[in-house]
């Protein structure tokens, strides 16, 4: 048995990011209601919503389902974090769109060193 549930890591995982609960679940495509059964360990978490959440928090699945360490976000990502949750639904959502087209774009399309 791992050290908290998965809906613990997910709460944990959200509060760092300082996101709250609608914001959350509006951004995995879940009911508030059920983040919350989510988080208290009521209600279980299929793969396709874990790979949701894992995306949206910017974690790996396997850190989401403890199955290894969460490990530190960098500086950069907790500011990036910090600065979406001033931002209106329809801009959070325009940068989700941005961040999804980035990581298409592959880890060596920034350019080359």
């Amino acid at each position: 048995m791992n050290n908290g549930s998965i809906g613990e890591r997910l709460r944990k995982a959200r509060e760092f990011l300082e996101l709250k609960q609608e914001e959350a679940a509006e951004a995995v495509g879940v009911s508030r209601s059920a983040l919350s059964l989510i988080e208290n360990g009521r209600r279980k978490v299929d793969s396709e919503e874990l790979a949701r959440f894992a995306k949206v928090y910017g974690q790996s699945v396997d850190a989401l389902a403890g199955t290894s360490p969460l490990p530190p976000l960098p500086e950069s990502v907790k500011a990036l974090a910090r600065a979406a949750t001033e931002l209106s639904d329809s801009d959070r959502n325009e940068l989700l769109r941005f961040a999804e087209f980035l990581q298409a774009r592959g880890p060596k399309a920034g350019g080359h060193g």
